[in-house]
């Protein structure tokens, strides 16, 4: 019996490696009429596109309407769902993939120890595509051109967008912003990452000396594991529904314009199209760290507002184990919230200057519209500034002095001390499993207050980074959920770069100009361009048996993996 079972063990196994090829690209010694193989590589990705040399599915015509049915597309194309084009150093110029909705996960990645450069990346009305270990700078290009560096685009001519994954991607305007001045910055510094659609993981990527970080109008998505450094704009934006940010770093905020910048930042947009008439809802914020400098002697340097959102309603949202270090009063401030926790965070003032200390605060619509059903717990903070109606505060210390507290504040190691007061003073409701360094909770008798619980460390932690899963798989804790309207924010990649933003300098303004005068007046609006409050498409149908927040990847040859179920069973039946 062991034998037909490693029989059919290895039938599998080579059926399997029929389905899935390798093909090669090189811009310095390949020829786009070779065959693609290791030893007689292409040379350029988009004639990979361009010359219909990919298995597909496309819409049956243009323009794109809900409804349609994907119909086959390029079916004599050599690459096929499963298959992998790898990439080999050189530069690749701008990359645009549209119009290609694959059966199952296509991977373009770098071929491990090589450096492919692009100036741009454009994915733009597809599905189904992994993106490994690309570097993307106009800097690259011949001649530099301000634009968008990776935009993962649904469109209102040729379609939506779902289950794309950008991972292990180094994205930087210049590679040094040391001589930068101020007005280098505002003309050259380029937006790293910009998605919309749906089921998109942006994962492990490296975006430095940028404008904007990576910002996310996609719903149903993962942003886990990013370090966004050396920026001028928000950190991370979060506008869709369903969402996880979970343990990314942002760090090093330049102060170059009237823009107030934020680490991570959201905002609701209703069916109106106006800013503050929707609902953002079910998104988690996870072990993230935002740190407003670590240099005190870098040039340009400005407060950083932590999580700053406030323009909701924002319903079902989890703020837990994150660590804020920011020069403001914000450090975690919602505005316009309901049905939502923030537990087991850490928030310190890096100096004993003004705006700050950053406080905790749960509050009204700018409308007028109270809290509701909100917790804040187990946070240790300079600051709480929480509406009584609405919202629940318990097991909370608000601090004065952090060297009583943490390791050593100075270097941001903000790890309990042996006698720290936090020890043993949490609550175990509601607070996460696990510590920001994924050390389990509680050690010893009680949870402690605040990300980091406190331990021996007689035990490696459990790996922090949740893994959001391949693009196949459905992102953690991720559940799928209808909207309540559309799709909203459209982003316009012929637009993006080139609409101006919108800066509302008056200190008397929270995001819109009627919201109501804070206690520290110290907040300008929230720059939202034209091209990030255009509709978006409706998602793609989702295929039977399909949660909405899946990834699919399937055979390229249902037929091959059927005959091998057959022969399996005929192999391993016991003899009659």
């Amino acid at each position: 019996m062991w034998q037909r079972c490693m029989l059919v063990m290895y039938l599998m196994t080579i059926g399997h490696s029929a389905l899935a090829a390798d093909f090669y690209i090189d811009p310095a010694s390949g020829n786009d009429n070779n065959s693609g193989s290791k030893s007689k590589p292409w040379k350029s990705l988009q004639a990979v596109f361009d010359g219909k040399k990919i298995q597909t599915q496309g819409w049956p015509a243009l323009p794109y309407k809900a409804g349609m049915t994907l119909v086959d597309k390029h079916p004599g194309g050599v690459v096929k769902p499963g298959d992998t084009l790898w990439l080999l150093s050189g530069y690749y110029g701008a990359i645009t993939i549209s119009g290609h909705y694959n059966k199952g996960v296509i991977t373009i990645a770098a071929v491990p120890g090589h450096t492919p450069q692009l100036k741009t990346l454009l994915v733009r009305a597809s599905s189904h595509w992994k993106v490994k270990g690309i570097h993307v700078s106009p800097s690259f290009a011949p001649s530099y051109e301000r634009k968008t560096a990776v935009v993962i685009q649904s469109h209102g001519y040729n379609g939506p967008v779902r289950d794309i994954t950008l991972e292990d991607a180094k994205i930087f305007s210049v590679k040094d912003i040391k001589p930068w001045t101020a007005s280098d910055w505002n003309n050259k510094a380029v937006n790293g990452v910009q998605a919309s659609g749906s089921r998109i993981t942006i994962k492990n990527n490296v975006v430095k000396n940028i404008n904007f970080g990576i910002s996310v109008t996609a719903k149903d998505s993962m942003i886990e594991g990013n370090l966004v450094e050396n920026f001028s704009g928000d950190g991370l934006r979060g506008l869709g529904d369903n969402c996880v940010f979970q343990y990314n770093t942002v760090m090093n905020c330049y102060d170059v314009n009237d823009n107030h910048d934020d680490g991570f930042q959201s905002w609701s947009v209703g069916a109106d199209g106006k800013v503050g008439t929707g609902v953002v809802k079910n998104v988690t914020l996870r072990g993230n760290t935002i740190i407003n400098y670590t240099d005190p002697n870098q040039p340009l340097r400005g407060p950083l507002q932590g999580i700053g959102m406030f323009d909701g309603t924002f319903d079902g949202w989890v703020i837990e184990n994150n660590v804020i270090i920011v020069d403001h009063w914000h450090g975690i401030s919602l505005y316009g919230v309901k049905n939502s926790r923030v537990v087991n965070n850490t928030l310190m003032d890096p100096n004993s200057t003004r705006p700050g200390p950053p406080w905790i605060k749960m509050t009204k619509h700018k409308n007028g519209t109270a809290a509701s059903n909100c917790l804040v717990r187990n946070n240790l903070t300079p600051s709480l500034s929480n509406d009584k109606a609405g919202v629940k505060e318990d097991n909370n210390i608000v601090y004065k002095d952090p060297t009583s507290l943490f390791v050593s504040p100075g270097t941001y190691d903000l790890h309990l001390l042996p006698n720290s007061a936090a020890i043993d003073k949490g609550s175990s409701d509601k607070a996460p499993a696990l510590d920001r360094d994924a050390y389990p909770r509680p050690f010893g008798n009680a949870i402690d207050i605040g990300a980091y619980e406190w331990h021996t460390k007689t035990n490696p932690p459990t790996e922090p980074h949740i893994d959001a899963g391949p693009a196949d798989d459905p992102p953690h804790e991720v559940k799928p959920q209808e909207p309540t309207s559309p799709e909203q924010l459209q982003t316009e990649s012929d637009q993006q770069d080139t609409a101006p933003v919108e800066l509302i300098p008056t200190e008397k303004s929270i995001h819109p100009k009627d919201a109501s005068v804070p206690e520290h007046p110290h907040t300008v609006e929230a720059p939202h361009t034209k091209e990030e409050t255009k509709q978006d498409n409706e998602p793609l149908p989702t295929p039977k048996g399909q949660g909405c927040n899946c990834n699919v990847q399937s055979s390229s040859s249902d037929s091959l993996w059927l005959f091998l179920l057959v022969l399996m069973v005929f192999v391993v039946r016991p003899r009659q």
